[in-house]
């Protein structure tokens, strides 16, 4: 067997430990950057694995190449023929279009000696203004290793992410900016991403606006207007996971959204053109891509892409025969909940997945990272996220782990800042 030598990066993620990340730099950060953090360390104690002490190494190439898949789905969601398959199997809320394309899009992606392998894609993805601090709390142990730090500054990360929200803002209408912004999940407080919640209030007051972290149980919609008490909304920064606004909780939420008195983003239209996991089945056919009339440019671009299928019964002998190379993803799920590495499927467990609603996605590899624990040099899986807005590339971060899923639950695991080596670069 050929080993295939490894990349720079490759070799650094190996074996580099000369940047280290200084747990209590991140949350004294984020303590200055959002004072109500400040809560005699309780929020850092109940999240020991939320970042972990180690960066991780990308190329500009693969940064490159994940950028191009990020853009090119995006151009084909935009395509009349492939939103008239996806909204078929979509929720009905979703052909209701208000005009916002969704804040914070990220594309998850296993890097491979054949290139970045996308996993998944995901609205209301969370992690994003954490990740933008983390990548401030590098430590290098020497000048010329500092150098090669660079991260992403923090001012312009914001500038962007302000532009982002108000292009949703005008893209549904709106002149001027929101005047009161409600950052919305379900419990809000007791989400582990909760610090991110609190990061992203501070965020909106740094910008003149008035923002709200709130429970959907708790809003009303009443004269023409999405409230919070006698507050009322202008803009709902989602980070539900009841995607189509199913939930009774979320009834105030779903009619203030369908009757257009409140930019929600991102919103169930988002999800359906371009989170949904049905939607792999069709990014990776070329076949099927041609059909639908896209262009040979993206096609090329999505060939690489693992091929996904549907799990039906008609398919049930051959996918059971190919399980050991597939990986096993409810279509309707999120956080890598229920999910199934082939190789380790029983019977029973496979009888679940065809009474589910299930989509069987070609098994990437995840690559690793050696991080080190008490001292000790050990091995973490790793994964790369994308965010981006409308395509473009926001901020890329890594998110190391032991298991089956990323779970933050794992000693040196956690999300993770990214160096990025070579020319191409969010700030180039």
């Amino acid at each position: 067997m050929t080993m295939v030598p490894l990349t720079l990066e490759g070799r650094l993620n190996q074996d580099c430990f000369c940047i280290e990340i200084d747990p209590e730099r991140v949350w004294r950060t984020l303590e200055q950057v959002a004072p109500c953090l400040a809560h005699d360390g309780v929020l850092a104690a109940e999240r020991a694995g939320l970042f972990s002490n180690t960066p991780v190494f990308l190329s500009g190439i693969d940064l490159a190449a994940m950028s191009r898949i990020a853009q090119a789905i995006e151009t084909v969601a935009r395509l009349p023929s492939y939103q008239a398959v996806v909204l078929s199997w979509a929720p009905a809320i979703a052909r209701f279009d208000p005009g916002p394309r969704g804040a914070f899009m990220s594309y998850d992606f296993h890097l491979t000696p054949a290139g970045p392998k996308l996993i998944e894609v995901n609205t209301n993805a969370g992690g994003a203004f954490l990740n933008a601090l983390l990548a401030q709390a590098q430590v290098a142990c020497c000048p010329e290793v500092e150098a090669l730090t660079h991260p992403y500054p923090l001012a312009q990360f914001e500038d962007a992410v302000w532009r982002m929200f108000q292009a949703e803002w005008g893209l549904q209408g709106r002149s001027g900016s929101p005047a009161v912004v409600a950052i919305v999940d379900d419990a809000p407080e007791g989400q582990y991403l909760y610090p991110e919640f609190l990061l992203a209030k501070a965020f909106f007051e740094r910008r003149g606006a008035r923002a709200v972290i709130a429970d959907p149980k708790a809003l009303r919609y009443s004269d023409g207007r999405l409230r919070l008490g006698d507050l009322a909304i202008d803009l709902v920064y989602n980070r539900l996971v009841d995607f189509a606004f199913d939930a009774p909780a979320d009834s105030a939420l779903r009619d203030a959204y369908l009757a257009g008195a409140v930019v929600v983003t991102p919103g169930p239209r988002s999800h359906a053109l371009l989170a949904n996991k049905r939607n792999l089945t069709l990014l990776s056919d070329p076949a099927r891509l041609e059909a639908l009339g896209v262009e040979r440019a993206l096609r090329d671009i999505l060939a690489g892409l693992p091929r996904s299928r549907l799990v039906i019964a008609e398919m049930a002998d051959l996918l059971w025969a190919e399980r050991k190379s597939l990986f096993f993803k409810p279509a309707a799920g999120h956080a890598g909940k229920a999910v199934y590495r082939g190789e380790k499927v029983t019977r029973t467990v496979w009888a679940s997945i065809l009474a589910g609603d299930y989509v069987a996605q070609e098994y990437a590899a995840p690559s690793q990272r050696r991080v080190k624990v008490e001292g000790d040099p050990q091995v973490r899986k790793m994964d790369v996220r994308l965010y981006t807005y409308a395509g473009v590339p926001l901020l890329a971060a890594a998110r190391l782990y032991q298991g089956q899923t990323t779970n933050f639950r794992t000693p040196g695991g956690g999300f993770a800042p990214v160096i990025i080596l070579g020319e191409t670069s969010l700030t180039s």
